[in-house]
């Protein structure tokens, strides 16, 4: 009592605050302490879940190789593989897109015939699309060691090229439209096939020194005599002779030569170009024309270098494939 009447009004304070704090301990550590679990329990749920997703993700696609828009847009984002051939991951975005785009005209047009057949049809479609993501890989892999490229302004030069093919300018929303009602793609998705197409023709070209020597030989052959039958002839098997014998249409698929043809006289004999598919060089002899149709001669220099590359890669068993695929034809020999 005696100490507590000597005390002054501020040792008073302190005391009483003291007390106050250490009575609030009680329940401040017990707060933490649920903050703190609470904290855990969410990264834990956040962990699980991702994991949980990551499993699922996995399983539809590996295992049921679910081919559907949602797993193919995280695959567009997520650049997860779907082989790999001679080191290269093969993206499952690119193999994806081209099973897509093949298999969506079959499924719109409703023409695969039974479930059997249509199921039979897929995995068809799916080696193929396999198969082509790989060459595709190749090609990148390729491309990078060779330091070949493709710009922007290469694809779109090629995107206009297709937008107007024919004759007609069609509209930028026309042609995507088209695109869309019959492959199902956009124009992301287009651009981006554009760009692998053109990779895998640069690099065939660039390694192919033995088409360009044979492309030269042919030049001269021609510039002496402009006789196609005496260049074959000369270099047998080492070039194509081909003709129509008949009018084929100017929008014919034929790697470009009709539509080359249609731009000359008749008669004229072309410099060498290289095919749309980028499967060697091209010389075209226009033979006959109107308005809509050509006749034309045309030989072609071949390309065999790249594909020469992937069969022995493929030979030499240095593709691993993470999904399981029939082999419902043979692949490239």
């Amino acid at each position: 009592m005696v100490k507590e009447k000597n005390q002054t009004e501020k040792e008073k304070l302190d005391e009483r605050r003291k007390e106050v704090l250490s009575k609030g301990k009680k329940f401040r550590y017990p707060m933490q302490h649920a903050k703190h679990r609470l904290v855990l329990i969410t990264v834990v749920i956040a962990v699980l879940a991702v994991i949980v997703a990551g499993v699922t993700g996995w399983a539809l696609l590996y295992k049921m190789q679910d081919t559907g828009d949602v797993l193919y847009r995280l695959t567009r984002v997520v650049p997860v593989p779907v082989a790999e051939i001679d080191g290269e991951k093969v993206r499952y975005s690119d193999y994806l897109m081209i099973y897509r785009s093949s298999i969506t005209p079959v499924e719109r047009q409703g023409s695969a015939g039974s479930l059997a057949d249509f199921e039979g049809m897929k995995d068809y479609y799916k080696r193929g699309a396999l198969n082509s993501a790989e060459d595709f890989a190749v090609a990148i892999k390729f491309a990078r060691e060779m330091g070949v490229s493709v710009s922007d302004a290469e694809v779109n030069e090629a995107f206009d090229e297709h937008r107007t093919a024919g004759g007609t300018d069609r509209s930028k929303d026309s042609f995507l439209k088209v695109l869309s009602d019959n492959f199902g793609m956009d124009e992301s998705e287009y651009r981006r096939l554009l760009y692998l197409n053109l990779l895998k023709m640069k690099v065939a070209q660039a390694m192919d020194v033995e088409a360009e020597e044979t492309a030269t030989k042919v030049e001269k052959l021609l510039a002496e005599n402009g006789s196609f039958e005496r260049a074959q002839e000369e270099l047998g098997d080492k070039i194509v002779l081909e003709q129509t014998g008949q009018m084929v249409s100017i929008l014919n698929v034929d790697g470009g030569r009709a539509e080359k043809a249609a731009s000359m006289e008749k008669g004229a004999i072309s410099e060498r170009f290289v095919s749309n598919s980028g499967d060697g060089y091209y010389f075209v002899k226009l033979v006959e024309k109107n308005d809509k149709e050509v006749s034309y001669v045309s030989i072609k220099v071949p390309f065999t270098s790249l594909n020469s590359e992937i069969s022995q890669i493929r030979k030499d068993g240095k593709v691993k494939e993470y999904i399981d695929i029939p082999k419902v034809f043979d692949e490239q020999k």
